[in-house]
């Protein structure tokens, strides 16, 4: 309907009358406008003139269970658009209404995806961005609008990595959430500067987080109360509308860096439930949105009163509300909290409901909208049990993305509930054992050759059906290595895995090293644990995932779960001078029983990283996303071209435990034209390694050009001997290598590419003929040495290809991939 109707679906109720405000003031008076139900379907509704801007509440009575009698409910809308501040009511507005558009967001133009495993994922929480950012205005600090501060520490940080290779910023839950008062006013915040004067190891900082936790400006949100509706608190003015316009600004700041935006999205349960003054689904139709035990009674594995996605109202809401912050808000990406809660069919119809959009009619293109998810198999849902759920192995076939817990503890070593000082593949299982007590040498490493085994499947980007060599010599497929008795391998496509070594949960990467690594390690090669699991991450197959600041040494001060520990203990500082390491034993709540085994890391002056450990683990970050980049040999886009161009060197039971040799081949320049191989050696060990195979004899492979230009100065003396075969690879150091196609089979592929149009009748006899005068006369040129002569004549090919297409005599999509090629060996001639 228009905006100046009234619709909500209550079957159960005994009336609905809708109560319209002129404004939020809770001293305002209701007009009262009673509702008409539609008995086929339950939907009540009412018409009027002039609602635009008015605010407005649902009068419901209806039996409600959890009190055994008829209440009369004044609730706000599940499907609220605007509110007012602090939720107490919803607002009628007109999300076409220019006035809440940024300029230009009609026309915003998306940073450009081919495909989505082209996708890079940052997770950010929105306060946690600029609260301490000196550069933004203290009255925008921690809101949607501190992005459009091009000028500060984080939108720089931001613009350099999305000039280095992500794609994609995450942010934690920036609907509205029950869980912070919104009136920057009404928060109450802890003295920093006193809180900055205490002990690293002392209990003080938490005492003061802790004593006012629930009255601060902070919490992660996976708390819903208005689906719909973007944060109050991460506004400006949270009372109304301006919301709207600031979240738009915002995605509208990102796109226009380069960056597309996803929204971390919590339709598997509500706050509340019942009566609860939060509650809001369970106050209009009782019973209905929230799943039920056997007795009755609501389901909370989720932390929370689970909702009942099977149902099909929860569905239309789950569905609509997407499509709303697809359209609406040009939202760009979705990822869904505890995924495994809904059933697969939910998710394949939010995957529909986006694919249906187009720019044409709604101004997005929905099959660009990546969407992913937690896919954990617990609760009252687990195996299926209320219908077929949307966990990891389900999905797989419907392009939805699902975590990968198989390569995270690999990586890190343990588990989110094992040992906090178990080690892995990067953090020294075997080769650099800690004081603790992991078994003998012999099971540490077979433990060791398991994780390789992990974290390849994961390279492979989590393919059921990739053929591996495992840790005893078996050939076998990734289906049947075995993780904590689950397929280590469920995909069928790279698309469907999120690899990631780090996230909001859990302790972040930095302090897990801390933990993990022996006492003695130095700063220099904890920073290179760190990087280690940035290019295990970075250089797989499928989509790498990296929480923010991981790029920063982020700490946390060992906290396991900050959703609730303030701003102090979650700090981001995008100047590069702390890491948040030392700053007080973290939240008694959650960690007080961990306490004895931190404080004397937190104490000790040794395991605090400067600003030139961060400033290194940062560029070794943009150096992993620029190779991505480079060559889309790091982004293969079917189960088909993984398993045709991705192995594994040392493998088996010989191997050299903690090195792991990937390798690229494309001898056929299908997927690259520069690059005839890409071999990637991970060595997590903290010895030097020398790897040989009698395949590399004769070979000329040298390292990564971004690499020879490395930050890092350990890297650049990486070998290859192409006499033996042999590369050598320093301690703690991924190092890629390359063999470049000579210039003439480049130039011989972009000549085969012109023979296919012309057989493809995309081009006529003229065309082909010209065309490939040009590289003939270029390849000769290149054979003579005369580099400058064969560049423009190349130039010369890309001119006619535009002219083509210009004059409608070319596909624009076969032109643009001939000019790619031929722009690639420009770039090779200059």
């Amino acid at each position: 309907g228009c905006a100046d109707d009234a619709a909500g679906v209550a079957p159960t109720a005994q009336s609905v009358r809708l109560h319209l405000f002129d404004d939020s003031n809770p001293a305002t008076t209701a007009t009262i406008v009673p509702m008409t139900e539609d008995p086929a379907t339950g939907v009540w509704s009412a018409s009027g003139s002039g609602w635009v801007g008015k605010f407005y509440l649902y009068e419901v009575v209806v039996w409600a269970p959890s009190t055994g009698q008829i209440e009369t409910n004044l609730v706000t809308d599940p499907y609220s658009l605007s509110l007012a501040a602090n939720s107490t009511r919803s607002q009628i507005v007109d999300l076409d209404d220019p006035a809440l558009k940024p300029a230009g967001w009609d026309g915003l133009a998306k940073p450009a995806l081919e495909a989505p495993e082209d996708t890079v994922v940052y997770e950010l929480h929105v306060r946690d961005f600029s609260w301490h950012d000196p550069a933004v205005p203290a009255a925008e600090r921690g809101t949607f609008r501190a992005f459009t501060e091009t000028s500060s520490y984080g939108m720089q940080h931001l613009r350099a990595l999305a000039e280095a290779g992500l794609t994609h910023v995450h942010l934690l839950p920036s609907f509205d959430i029950a869980t912070v008062t919104e009136r920057r006013a009404d928060q109450v915040e802890v003295d920093e500067a006193l809180l900055a004067t205490y002990a690293p190891d002392s209990q003080q900082q938490q005492a003061a987080v802790t004593a006012i936790e629930d009255q601060d400006g902070f919490n992660w949100g996976y708390d819903p109360w208005h689906y719909t509706v973007p944060e109050g608190s991460y506004s400006t003015d949270p009372d109304g509308a301006q919301r709207i316009l600031e979240f738009r600004e915002m995605v509208q700041a990102l796109n226009q860096s380069g960056l597309r935006v996803v929204m971390d999205v919590v339709y598997n349960h509500t706050n509340a439930a019942g009566q609860n003054a939060k509650s809001v689904l369970d106050r209009i139709v009782p019973g209905y949105y929230h799943r039920l035990n056997l007795e009755g009674a609501l389901e909370q594995s989720s932390c929370c009163p689970n909702t009942a996605s099977e149902h099909a109202m929860m569905e239309k809401l789950m569905v609509d509300s997407i499509v709303t912050w697809a359209r609406e808000y040009k939202v760009d990406g979705f990822r869904f909290d505890l995924m495994g809660h809904h059933m697969l069919s939910n998710m394949e119809a939010v995957r529909a409901a986006l694919d249906g959009l187009n720019p044409a009619a709604d101004g997005v293109d929905g099959s660009k909208v990546y969407v992913y998810g937690e896919g954990w198999n617990f609760g009252e849902v687990a195996n299926n049990a209320r219908g077929v759920n949307a966990v990891q192995a389900n999905v797989a076939g419907t392009g939805i993305g699902s975590f990968n817990d198989r390569i995270r503890d690999g990586v890190r070593g343990g588990g989110p509930f094992s040992g906090l000082q178990e080690q892995g593949f990067a953090t020294g299982l075997f080769y650099d054992p800690n004081a603790t007590d992991q078994g003998t040498p012999t099971d540490q490493e077979n433990r060791l050759k398991l994780l390789g085994d992990w974290i390849r499947v994961g390279l492979a980007g989590n393919l059921k059906n990739m053929p591996l060599v495992d840790r005893f010599g078996n050939a076998v497929l990734a289906s049947q290595i075995d993780y904590n008795g689950q397929q280590a391998g469920y995909t069928l496509d790279p698309q469907e895995i999120i690899n990631y070594a780090a996230a909001h949960d859990n302790e972040t990467f930095f302090d897990a090293l801390q933990l993990k690594v022996p006492l003695a390690t130095s700063m220099a090669d904890r920073v290179r644990v760190q990087n280690m699991s940035l290019s295990l991450i970075g250089l797989g197959q499928g989509v790498p995932f990296f929480h923010a600041g991981q790029d920063l040494l982020r700490s946390k001060s060992l906290d396991r779960d900050s959703f609730n520990s303030g701003d102090w203990f979650n700090a981001l500082d995008f100047t590069y001078q702390s890491n948040n390491w030392g700053v007080g034993l973290p939240v008694a709540s959650k960690n007080q029983a961990n306490w004895p085994l931190f404080q004397p890391l937190l104490a000790n002056p040794a395991l605090v990283p400067g600003t030139n450990d961060i400033q290194a683990a940062a560029a070794h970050f943009r150096e992993v996303l620029a190779i991505r980049k480079s060559s889309a040999l790091f982004r293969l886009r079917t189960e088909a071209e993984v398993t045709g161009h991705l192995g594994f060197l040392n493998v088996g039971p010989g191997q050299i435990p903690g090195l792991i040799v990937m390798t690229l081949d494309d001898a056929a320049g299908e997927v690259d034209r520069r690059r005839e191989g890409i071999v990637v050696l991970f060595n997590a060990t903290d010895d030097p390694q020398a790897f040989a195979d009698a395949a590399f004899v004769g070979s000329s492979y040298t390292l990564h050009p971004v690499q020879q230009a490395s930050a890092d100065p350990v890297v650049a003396t990486s070998s290859f001997t192409g006499a033996s075969g042999t590369f050598s690879v320093p301690a703690r150091t991924t190092a890629v290598f390359e063999q470049v196609r000579p210039l003439t089979e480049q130039i011989d592929l972009l000549y085969a590419d012109v023979d296919a149009l012309y057989a493809a009748g995309e081009i006529g006899i003229g065309q082909r003929n010209q065309l490939q005068a040009k590289l003939k006369v270029a390849k000769k040129m290149v054979e003579r040495g005369k580099l400058e002569i064969a560049a423009e004549r190349i130039g010369f090919f890309i001119d006619q290809v535009e002219r083509e297409v210009a004059q409608g005599k070319l596909d624009a999509a076969a032109g643009a991939a001939l000019i790619a090629a031929a722009e690639d060996i420009l770039d090779q001639l200059a």
